[in-house]
Protein backbone atom coordinates (compact mmCIF):
# COMPACT_ATOMS: atom_id res chain seq x y z
CA UNK A 1 0.00 0.00 0.00
CA UNK A 2 2.82 2.73 0.20
CA UNK A 3 2.85 2.47 -3.15
CA UNK A 4 0.18 3.78 -3.66
CA UNK A 5 0.18 6.46 -1.08
CA UNK A 6 3.50 7.57 -2.14
CA UNK A 7 2.77 10.53 -4.37
CA UNK A 8 5.99 10.64 -6.71
CA UNK A 9 5.51 6.88 -7.64
CA UNK A 10 1.64 7.75 -8.23
CA UNK A 11 3.19 11.13 -10.47
CA UNK A 12 5.28 8.38 -12.21
CA UNK A 13 2.60 6.01 -13.07
CA UNK A 14 0.76 8.70 -14.38
CA UNK A 15 3.45 9.71 -16.79
CA UNK A 16 3.83 6.52 -17.65
CA UNK A 17 0.16 5.83 -18.80
CA UNK A 18 0.22 9.28 -20.46
CA UNK A 19 3.30 8.72 -22.82
CA UNK A 20 2.02 5.22 -24.17
CA UNK A 21 -0.93 7.45 -25.20
CA UNK A 22 1.34 9.93 -26.43
CA UNK A 23 3.39 7.44 -28.40
CA UNK A 24 -0.01 5.37 -29.99
CA UNK A 25 -1.83 8.24 -30.85
CA UNK A 26 1.18 10.63 -33.02
CA UNK A 27 1.07 10.98 -36.41
CA UNK A 28 5.07 10.94 -37.11
CA UNK A 29 7.92 9.05 -36.03
CA UNK A 30 9.75 11.01 -34.32
CA UNK A 31 6.40 11.86 -31.96
CA UNK A 32 6.31 7.74 -31.45
CA UNK A 33 10.00 7.76 -30.58
CA UNK A 34 9.38 11.00 -27.75
CA UNK A 35 6.76 9.02 -26.69
CA UNK A 36 8.84 5.42 -26.22
CA UNK A 37 11.40 7.98 -24.46
CA UNK A 38 9.07 9.53 -21.79
CA UNK A 39 7.85 5.85 -20.97
CA UNK A 40 11.27 4.57 -20.21
CA UNK A 41 12.34 8.06 -18.24
CA UNK A 42 9.03 7.21 -16.13
CA UNK A 43 9.32 3.90 -15.52
CA UNK A 44 12.81 4.13 -13.98
CA UNK A 45 12.15 6.08 -10.99
CA UNK A 46 9.45 3.73 -10.21
CA UNK A 47 11.86 0.28 -10.02
CA UNK A 48 14.84 1.54 -8.96
CA UNK A 49 15.20 2.16 -5.13
CA UNK A 50 18.22 3.62 -3.25
CA UNK A 51 18.28 1.29 -0.50
CA UNK A 52 17.81 -2.29 -2.93
CA UNK A 53 20.91 -2.79 -4.84
CA UNK A 54 19.07 -5.56 -6.87
CA UNK A 55 16.10 -2.80 -7.87
CA UNK A 56 18.92 -0.22 -8.77
CA UNK A 57 20.89 -3.01 -10.98
CA UNK A 58 17.87 -3.52 -12.41
CA UNK A 59 16.84 0.11 -13.48
CA UNK A 60 20.26 0.38 -14.58
CA UNK A 61 20.06 -2.68 -17.08
CA UNK A 62 16.84 -1.19 -18.28
CA UNK A 63 17.62 1.95 -18.86
CA UNK A 64 20.58 0.85 -21.15
CA UNK A 65 18.92 -1.39 -22.79
CA UNK A 66 15.75 0.95 -23.41
CA UNK A 67 18.15 3.59 -24.63
CA UNK A 68 20.13 1.38 -27.25
CA UNK A 69 16.64 0.19 -28.24
CA UNK A 70 15.59 3.73 -28.64
CA UNK A 71 18.66 5.01 -30.61
CA UNK A 72 18.22 2.48 -33.07
CA UNK A 73 14.82 3.20 -33.54
CA UNK A 74 15.97 6.90 -33.58
CA UNK A 75 18.64 6.14 -36.47
CA UNK A 76 16.33 3.74 -38.31
CA UNK A 77 13.60 6.17 -38.89
CA UNK A 78 16.04 8.93 -39.89
CA UNK A 79 17.73 6.72 -42.26
CA UNK A 80 14.24 5.62 -43.51
CA UNK A 81 12.95 9.61 -44.02
CA UNK A 82 16.29 10.81 -46.15
CA UNK A 83 16.58 7.57 -48.11
CA UNK A 84 12.76 6.60 -48.98
CA UNK A 85 10.29 9.50 -49.96
CA UNK A 86 7.99 7.36 -50.18
CA UNK A 87 6.52 5.32 -47.52
CA UNK A 88 6.52 1.70 -49.79
CA UNK A 89 8.02 -1.47 -47.57
CA UNK A 90 11.75 -1.34 -47.96
CA UNK A 91 12.84 -4.74 -46.56
CA UNK A 92 16.02 -3.16 -44.92
CA UNK A 93 14.71 -0.26 -43.35
CA UNK A 94 11.61 -2.14 -41.63
CA UNK A 95 13.81 -5.14 -40.45
CA UNK A 96 15.70 -2.58 -38.67
CA UNK A 97 12.74 -0.33 -37.31
CA UNK A 98 11.06 -3.99 -36.35
CA UNK A 99 13.94 -5.07 -34.51
CA UNK A 100 14.54 -1.89 -32.06
CA UNK A 101 10.28 -2.02 -31.57
CA UNK A 102 11.27 -6.17 -30.57
CA UNK A 103 14.48 -5.15 -28.40
CA UNK A 104 11.97 -2.52 -26.77
CA UNK A 105 9.57 -5.26 -25.65
CA UNK A 106 12.12 -7.95 -25.08
CA UNK A 107 11.76 -10.34 -27.79
CA UNK A 108 13.83 -12.85 -28.90
CA UNK A 109 16.31 -12.72 -30.54
CA UNK A 110 17.10 -9.68 -27.65
CA UNK A 111 15.21 -10.92 -24.39
CA UNK A 112 18.70 -11.81 -22.49
CA UNK A 113 17.67 -8.52 -20.51
CA UNK A 114 14.07 -9.83 -19.29
CA UNK A 115 14.60 -12.18 -17.14
CA UNK A 116 17.64 -10.60 -15.38
CA UNK A 117 15.46 -7.62 -15.23
CA UNK A 118 12.20 -9.19 -13.90
CA UNK A 119 14.45 -10.68 -10.62
CA UNK A 120 15.27 -7.61 -8.96
CA UNK A 121 11.80 -6.21 -9.50
CA UNK A 122 8.66 -5.97 -7.24
CA UNK A 123 5.49 -8.21 -8.34
CA UNK A 124 3.53 -4.95 -9.50
CA UNK A 125 6.40 -3.57 -11.61
CA UNK A 126 7.06 -6.85 -12.98
CA UNK A 127 3.24 -6.79 -13.81
CA UNK A 128 4.04 -2.90 -14.90
CA UNK A 129 6.96 -4.55 -17.58
CA UNK A 130 4.77 -6.94 -18.73
CA UNK A 131 1.98 -6.10 -20.20
CA UNK A 132 1.92 -2.00 -20.17
CA UNK A 133 5.34 -1.70 -21.54
CA UNK A 134 4.39 -3.89 -24.27
CA UNK A 135 1.80 -2.11 -26.00
CA UNK A 136 3.16 1.33 -27.35
CA UNK A 137 6.09 -1.08 -28.87
CA UNK A 138 3.36 -3.66 -30.17
CA UNK A 139 1.63 -0.80 -31.73
CA UNK A 140 4.20 1.30 -33.28
CA UNK A 141 5.13 -2.12 -34.62
CA UNK A 142 1.53 -2.69 -36.13
CA UNK A 143 2.45 0.60 -38.40
CA UNK A 144 5.50 -0.74 -40.55
CA UNK A 145 5.50 -4.47 -40.27
CA UNK A 146 7.57 -6.84 -42.12
CA UNK A 147 5.18 -10.32 -42.19
CA UNK A 148 7.73 -12.58 -42.90
CA UNK A 149 10.30 -11.07 -39.98
CA UNK A 150 7.18 -11.24 -37.49
CA UNK A 151 6.84 -14.30 -38.57
CA UNK A 152 9.44 -15.82 -37.74
CA UNK A 153 9.96 -13.99 -34.43
CA UNK A 154 6.68 -15.37 -33.31
CA UNK A 155 7.83 -18.90 -33.53
CA UNK A 156 11.36 -18.33 -32.35
CA UNK A 157 9.64 -15.81 -28.86
CA UNK A 158 7.21 -19.25 -28.80
CA UNK A 159 10.10 -21.80 -28.55
CA UNK A 160 12.20 -19.77 -26.37
CA UNK A 161 10.11 -18.83 -23.94
CA UNK A 162 9.06 -22.16 -23.42
CA UNK A 163 12.42 -23.83 -23.58
CA UNK A 164 13.87 -20.76 -21.48
CA UNK A 165 11.70 -21.99 -18.75
CA UNK A 166 12.88 -25.27 -17.79
CA UNK A 167 15.35 -25.64 -14.68
CA UNK A 168 14.35 -22.06 -13.44
CA UNK A 169 13.58 -21.64 -9.92
CA UNK A 170 12.89 -18.27 -9.57
CA UNK A 171 9.02 -17.28 -10.20
CA UNK A 172 9.91 -13.81 -11.62
CA UNK A 173 12.07 -15.60 -14.25
CA UNK A 174 9.64 -18.04 -14.74
CA UNK A 175 7.01 -15.75 -15.39
CA UNK A 176 9.78 -13.66 -18.00
CA UNK A 177 9.66 -16.45 -20.06
CA UNK A 178 5.91 -17.19 -20.04
CA UNK A 179 6.07 -13.58 -20.96
CA UNK A 180 8.12 -13.83 -23.60
CA UNK A 181 6.65 -16.89 -25.21
CA UNK A 182 3.31 -15.25 -24.33
CA UNK A 183 4.59 -12.06 -26.39
CA UNK A 184 4.88 -14.73 -29.25
CA UNK A 185 1.24 -15.29 -29.41
CA UNK A 186 0.29 -11.27 -29.09
CA UNK A 187 2.74 -10.62 -32.28
CA UNK A 188 0.86 -13.15 -34.26
CA UNK A 189 -2.73 -11.92 -32.80
CA UNK A 190 -1.41 -8.84 -33.90
CA UNK A 191 -0.74 -9.91 -37.46
CA UNK A 192 -4.06 -11.35 -37.76
CA UNK A 193 -6.38 -8.68 -36.14
CA UNK A 194 -6.15 -6.12 -33.92
CA UNK A 195 -8.92 -7.09 -32.01
CA UNK A 196 -7.73 -10.26 -31.25
CA UNK A 197 -4.51 -8.57 -30.41
CA UNK A 198 -6.65 -6.42 -27.50
CA UNK A 199 -8.78 -9.32 -26.48
CA UNK A 200 -5.61 -11.26 -26.26
CA UNK A 201 -3.90 -8.49 -24.28
CA UNK A 202 -6.53 -7.62 -21.74
CA UNK A 203 -6.70 -11.60 -20.80
CA UNK A 204 -3.11 -11.79 -20.83
CA UNK A 205 -3.12 -9.19 -18.28
CA UNK A 206 -6.36 -10.04 -16.27
CA UNK A 207 -4.47 -13.34 -16.08
CA UNK A 208 -1.43 -12.21 -14.95
CA UNK A 209 -2.51 -9.26 -12.27
CA UNK A 210 -4.39 -12.21 -10.73
CA UNK A 211 -0.93 -14.39 -10.28
CA UNK A 212 1.40 -11.11 -8.92
CA UNK A 213 -1.26 -10.20 -6.63
CA UNK A 214 -0.97 -13.55 -5.04
CA UNK A 215 2.44 -13.73 -5.12
CA UNK A 216 2.71 -10.29 -3.41
CA UNK A 217 0.14 -11.23 -0.79
CA UNK A 218 1.92 -14.76 0.21
CA UNK A 219 5.26 -13.02 -0.30
CA UNK A 220 6.46 -15.64 -2.70
CA UNK A 221 9.26 -15.10 -5.42
CA UNK A 222 10.94 -19.00 -5.36
CA UNK A 223 9.77 -22.38 -6.55
CA UNK A 224 10.33 -23.96 -2.87
CA UNK A 225 8.96 -21.09 -0.96
CA UNK A 226 5.83 -22.41 -2.39
CA UNK A 227 5.39 -25.83 -0.16
CA UNK A 228 7.64 -25.06 2.82
CA UNK A 229 4.84 -22.37 3.96
CA UNK A 230 1.92 -23.59 5.27
CA UNK A 231 -0.52 -21.75 2.49
CA UNK A 232 -4.14 -21.17 2.65
CA UNK A 233 -5.93 -24.09 0.63
CA UNK A 234 -8.24 -21.56 -1.61
CA UNK A 235 -5.20 -20.08 -2.80
CA UNK A 236 -3.32 -22.81 -3.41
CA UNK A 237 -6.68 -23.64 -5.69
CA UNK A 238 -6.38 -20.30 -7.19
CA UNK A 239 -2.65 -20.24 -7.90
CA UNK A 240 -3.98 -23.88 -10.02
CA UNK A 241 -6.91 -22.71 -11.60
CA UNK A 242 -4.71 -19.17 -12.91
CA UNK A 243 -1.65 -21.37 -13.63
CA UNK A 244 -3.79 -23.79 -16.36
CA UNK A 245 -5.48 -20.59 -17.82
CA UNK A 246 -2.09 -19.01 -18.47
CA UNK A 247 -1.34 -22.86 -19.66
CA UNK A 248 -4.64 -22.64 -22.22
CA UNK A 249 -6.09 -25.52 -20.95
CA UNK A 250 -9.60 -25.83 -22.99
CA UNK A 251 -12.23 -25.07 -19.65
CA UNK A 252 -10.33 -22.12 -18.69
CA UNK A 253 -10.41 -18.39 -20.03
CA UNK A 254 -6.61 -18.62 -21.63
CA UNK A 255 -7.28 -21.12 -23.75
CA UNK A 256 -10.57 -18.69 -25.69
CA UNK A 257 -7.66 -16.26 -27.46
CA UNK A 258 -4.84 -19.25 -28.04
CA UNK A 259 -7.97 -21.28 -29.88
CA UNK A 260 -8.92 -18.44 -31.69
CA UNK A 261 -5.37 -17.53 -33.34
CA UNK A 262 -4.96 -21.51 -34.23
CA UNK A 263 -7.97 -21.37 -35.79
CA UNK A 264 -6.83 -18.39 -38.00
CA UNK A 265 -3.50 -20.14 -38.73
CA UNK A 266 -5.49 -23.59 -39.93
CA UNK A 267 -7.58 -21.38 -42.08
CA UNK A 268 -4.86 -20.26 -43.42
CA UNK A 269 -2.91 -23.36 -43.90
CA UNK A 270 -0.22 -22.57 -41.61
CA UNK A 271 0.11 -26.35 -40.44
CA UNK A 272 3.63 -26.72 -39.27
CA UNK A 273 3.15 -22.91 -37.38
CA UNK A 274 -0.01 -24.13 -35.82
CA UNK A 275 1.71 -27.54 -34.68
CA UNK A 276 4.53 -25.13 -32.87
CA UNK A 277 2.52 -22.93 -31.44
CA UNK A 278 0.73 -25.75 -29.68
CA UNK A 279 3.59 -28.04 -28.70
CA UNK A 280 5.27 -25.32 -27.26
CA UNK A 281 1.86 -24.23 -25.15
CA UNK A 282 2.07 -28.50 -23.99
CA UNK A 283 5.65 -27.48 -22.61
CA UNK A 284 4.80 -24.73 -20.87
CA UNK A 285 1.47 -26.31 -19.17
CA UNK A 286 3.90 -28.73 -18.20
CA UNK A 287 5.85 -26.27 -16.52
CA UNK A 288 2.83 -24.18 -14.61
CA UNK A 289 1.69 -27.92 -13.45
CA UNK A 290 5.33 -28.40 -11.92
CA UNK A 291 4.96 -25.60 -10.09
CA UNK A 292 1.31 -26.79 -8.99
CA UNK A 293 2.75 -30.30 -8.42
CA UNK A 294 5.23 -28.92 -5.86
CA UNK A 295 2.67 -26.76 -4.29
CA UNK A 296 0.32 -29.32 -3.32
CA UNK A 297 2.28 -32.82 -3.07
CA UNK A 298 5.15 -32.43 -1.39
CA UNK A 299 5.26 -32.21 2.16
CA UNK A 300 5.60 -28.79 3.58
CA UNK A 301 6.14 -27.22 7.11
CA UNK A 302 3.34 -25.89 9.27
CA UNK A 303 5.67 -22.66 10.71
CA UNK A 304 3.79 -20.98 13.42
CA UNK A 305 5.66 -17.62 13.01
CA UNK A 306 4.71 -17.81 9.05
CA UNK A 307 1.23 -15.59 8.97
CA UNK A 308 -0.50 -14.67 6.33
CA UNK A 309 -3.06 -11.61 6.63
CA UNK A 310 -5.59 -12.50 4.57
CA UNK A 311 -9.42 -11.41 5.32
CA UNK A 312 -12.67 -13.06 4.37
CA UNK A 313 -13.13 -9.76 1.27
CA UNK A 314 -10.06 -11.01 0.14
CA UNK A 315 -10.57 -14.71 -0.15
CA UNK A 316 -14.28 -13.51 -1.71
CA UNK A 317 -12.55 -11.49 -4.30
CA UNK A 318 -9.61 -14.33 -5.34
CA UNK A 319 -12.75 -16.63 -5.60
CA UNK A 320 -15.12 -14.47 -7.51
CA UNK A 321 -11.76 -13.72 -9.98
CA UNK A 322 -11.53 -17.64 -10.03
CA UNK A 323 -14.99 -18.18 -10.95
CA UNK A 324 -14.79 -15.34 -14.30
CA UNK A 325 -10.98 -17.63 -15.33
CA UNK A 326 -13.00 -20.71 -15.22
CA UNK A 327 -15.85 -19.44 -17.19
CA UNK A 328 -14.09 -19.09 -20.47
CA UNK A 329 -15.84 -21.40 -22.52
CA UNK A 330 -18.99 -20.42 -21.41
CA UNK A 331 -18.47 -16.56 -22.32
CA UNK A 332 -16.99 -17.86 -25.36
CA UNK A 333 -19.98 -19.20 -26.38
CA UNK A 334 -21.74 -16.02 -25.29
CA UNK A 335 -19.91 -14.24 -27.24
CA UNK A 336 -20.46 -16.22 -30.75
CA UNK A 337 -23.76 -16.88 -30.53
Amino acid sequence: MLFLVNSNKMFFIFILFFSTLISISSNSWLGCWIGLEINLLSFIPLISKSNNLLNSEASLKYFLTQSIASINFLISIILFMIFMKNFEINYIFSILINSSLLMKMGSVPFHFWFPNIMEGLSWLNCFILMTWQKISPMIILSYYMNNKFIMFMTMTNVIIGALGGFNQLSLRKLLAFSSINNLGWLLMSLMISENLWLTYLILYSFLISIMCTLFYILNIFYLNQLYNFNINFSIKISILINMFSLGGLPPFMGFFPKWIIINFLLNYNFFIISFIFIMMSLIMLFLYIRIIYSSFMFFYFKMKWFKIFINNKMIILINSLNLISMMGMILSTMLFF
